[in-house]
Order: structure tokens, then C-alpha cells, then sequence
């Protein structure tokens, strides 16, 4: 078999290894399961090596997949770059994205980088609000793309799925008390659900000591001392503590993040920064 490598094939593969799961990777790539699980099976044929143990539910990237994805990853970027460095100077206009500031601090520079250098003409608009408020703004057009926790009735493109943790002050002493002070995103955020679901799983009390929309909000509580917290695991910054089973804290559903388009942003300087945020979050194994 000609042992040539095809991007499409690649691309799905990486899909694949980041979700864990042949179903997500289907939506990641615009295809049904079905199609993703015989594209894996010919680029293991091209390649005369097995990339993924599975099972009934799951699947797991063997040692060969290890080594092949560093290099799919390299393939894809440079090839998208050298698409992008054609079609650079015909792109101009503006862009609006927007995300939460957990996720607008740890994960949005480096799409933002690599568009500037690539889309000098672009003007970009960044909007920091949370997922709540993100929405409806997506509906009305006054933002283009947004990369949001997904919820129910959130549709859009998985970039990555994010690990939450609890964190707090390493000088507090706090998962003795009871009940458990906690601070909490607002109502109805997917986070907030999530960490509210997990003590209650783990039959733990507590009280919501503080709330609060914002990432700093949060921090500022644990810093102080006052409260744990759960954050995306991307948005914990040095300094704090991560606590897990070991002090008596529940494992936290992960959140997936998705990608948003309004009906609007179907121009070509949306599209390539769409492009790049899907490229840059994508979660590189270690």
C-alpha cells in the first residue's frame, strides 16, 4: 500500500486521540462515527501499525499513535499555514470573539498570536462575559465566535474537553470545616452545576460562602483564604492549591469547550480565525 500520509486521515486521527472517544471526534471533523472509525482503520493500514486499543465504550491511543501524533499535529499546522500565508493578503475586516475570562486568560493568546501575525488587516474585538451572557449575544450577531462551556442547547464544534479542580489557599485549612465554605460561578453556569453536582454526589456539605460571574471574583476568595473553589483546570494560576480525593474532595464532571459561530461570522476573516482557535486548543498529550 502506498505508505503516503493523507491530511484528511490525519486530521481525524488527532480528533480522535483528543477526545478520547470516536462519537466527539465525528462532531470535531464534521463526520458520523461510522466514517471516523474506517478512516482510522485506513490509516492503520497505511501505516501497518494499530493506533487505538477499543473496547465497547472507550478507546486508547497505543505507544505507535504516540509517536504519530506529534508529527500529524506539525502536518496539519503547516500545511493550514501555508494556505493561510496565500490567502493572507486578500483578508481584511473585523472579527468580534468572545469567551469567558477563565477561558479568555489561559487558552485565548496563543489563537490570537498566530492570527496577528497571519492577518495583519484584521481588527480583532475580544468580549470577556460569562457563557450565560455569551449566548444571547451570539443570537443578536454582536459577536462573531465564542468558545464557551458547553451546556444543554449549546451546539457547536468541540476544540477540547477541560478537567475541573477544586482549589484554595495552601495556607487555609478548609476542607475540615463543615459546612465546606464555597465559592461559586453564578447561577446556571455549566462550572457552577458541575461543582454543586460533585459535592453533592460525594455527600458533602456546604455552603455557598461567595459567588461571582468572574475568574478573579473566584481567586480572590481562595487567595483570601476564605473558600474553595472549582475552576477549569487551564485557569488554575500559580500560587494555589489543587485538592483532590486525597483531602476529600469530589471528582468534578469535565466540561467540554465549544466552539459558537453566529449566523453572521460566515465571512472569510471569521472562518480563518475559527480555523486557528480549533488548531491551537486542541489538548496536546504529554
Amino acid at each position: 500500500m502506498d505508505p503516503r500520509l493523507d491530511l484528511d486521515l490525519l486530521r481525524t486521527f488527532v480528533a480522535a486521540v483528543d477526545t478520547l472517544s470516536f462519537a466527539k471526534a465525528a462532531q470535531a471533523v464534521h463526520r458520523s462515527p461510522a466514517a471516523v472509525s474506517m478512516q482510522i482503520r485506513k490509516l492503520e493500514e497505511t501505516l501497518g501499525h494499530r493506533l487505538f486499543e477499543r473496547d465497547t465504550r472507550n478507546i486508547r491511543p497505543t505507544a505507535d499513535a504516540e509517536i504519530l501524533l506529534g508529527y500529524a499535529r506539525r502536518l496539519i499546522r503547516l500545511h493550514d499555514e501555508a494556505v493561510e500565508a496565500v490567502r493572507r493578503p486578500d483578508i481584511a475586516g473585523r472579527v468580534v470573539v468572545a469567551a469567558p475570562d477563565d477561558y479568555a486568560l489561559s487558552l485565548l493568546p496563543g489563537p490570537l498570536r498566530r492570527f496577528g501575525l497571519l492577518f495583519p488587516k484584521v481588527e480583532v474585538e475580544v468580549v470577556c462575559q460569562q457563557t450565560t451572557l455569551l449566548l444571547p449575544a451570539l443570537d443578536d450577531g454582536s459577536i462573531d465566535l465564542a468558545f464557551v462551556s458547553r451546556t444543554r442547547g449549546v451546539t457547536g464544534d468541540l476544540i477540547r474537553v477541560e478537567p475541573m479542580v477544586w482549589v484554595a489557599s495552601p495556607d487555609a485549612e478548609l476542607t475540615n470545616r463543615s459546612p465546606l465554605p464555597v465559592a461559586l460561578y453564578e447561577p446556571h453556569s455549566p462550572a457552577r452545576v458541575r461543582a454543586v453536582q460533585a459535592l453533592e454526589r460525594g455527600g458533602i456539605v456546604y455552603r455557598a460562602a461567595h459567588s461571582s460571574p468572574s475568574l478573579l471574583g473566584l481567586l480572590a476568595m481562595v487567595e483570601a483564604g476564605l473558600a474553595v473553589a472549582a475552576l477549569a483546570r487551564c485557569s488554575v494560576p500559580p500560587g494555589v492549591a489543587i485538592l483532590d480525593q486525597r483531602h476529600g474532595m469530589p471528582p468534578i464532571e469535565n466540561l467540554e469547550v465549544v466552539l459558537v459561530r453566529s449566523a453572521a461570522s460566515h465571512r472569510p476573516a471569521c472562518d480563518a480565525l475559527a480555523d486557528i482557535i480549533r488548531d491551537e486548543l486542541a489538548p496536546r498529550m504529554a
